[in-house]
């Protein structure tokens, strides 16, 4: 894991669409208030229960989710699609079938998605489909089902997802006929800093 800085730095790394590069804010010694905590919190809701995030944080059992304005009423996956106790389906189809662990661009429609990681669904604990922002506040701040993070450790997540090419900036970037996470890449790590920099207010 790379050593997190608490001052201005800038990660470069080659993502399926170009060289991204990200800048980290600094908050170290800037007085950051709850209400601008909240505030941020309020854009991270708005990327994390997004369709492009949501529809595979989905809990224990269930099936990945299609949602979002090309689907009309949510409704699980089509194909009867489960990701089964794996996570990536190996128990019936998985994952991998279709969904592509390549850094190819997703740039024709209605194909399949591409992303540096293998796919599969979020863990069980990262339930956020259908579920109120403040839950997934609070489970997002919980090291016991945020993966043992903390909040420098929830900055790390991000960078290294876009260093692998990941999910997350996959949502960002999802390719043609799909609709993307609101805001940019950018955007969300600079708000989940000042999130962590105000010390991680839950509505």
């Amino acid at each position: 894991m790379r050593p997190f800085l608490p001052i201005a730095a800038v990660l470069l790394a080659t993502s399926a669409w170009g060289e991204t590069s990200l800048e980290v804010p600094d908050f170290a010694g800037a007085a950051v208030s709850e209400e601008e905590g909240l505030s941020a919190w309020d854009r991270i809701e708005a990327v994390l229960t997004h369709p492009r995030c949501v529809n595979c944080h989905v809990e224990e059992g269930a099936p990945p989710m299609w949602s979002g304005p090309e689907f009309g009423e949510a409704h699980p996956h089509g194909m009867n699609i489960q990701g089964g106790e794996s996570r990536i389906g190996a128990e019936l189809l998985p994952c991998q079938t279709c969904h592509r662990t390549s850094t190819a661009p997703n740039d024709v429609p209605h194909a399949p998605p591409h992303a540096g990681l293998d796919w599969r669904l979020a863990p069980a604990e990262f339930v956020w489909f259908d579920r109120p922002g403040a839950e997934i506040c609070a489970q997002l701040r919980d090291p016991d089902r945020n993966g043992g993070r903390d909040g420098d450790g929830l900055v790390e997540h991000i960078l290294h997802d876009v260093e692998s090419d990941g999910f997350i900036a996959w949502g960002f970037a999802p390719g043609a006929g799909r609709e993307s996470a609101p805001g940019s890449l950018q955007d969300h790590l600079d708000d989940t800093a000042r999130w962590v920099a105000a010390g991680m207010p839950c509505p």
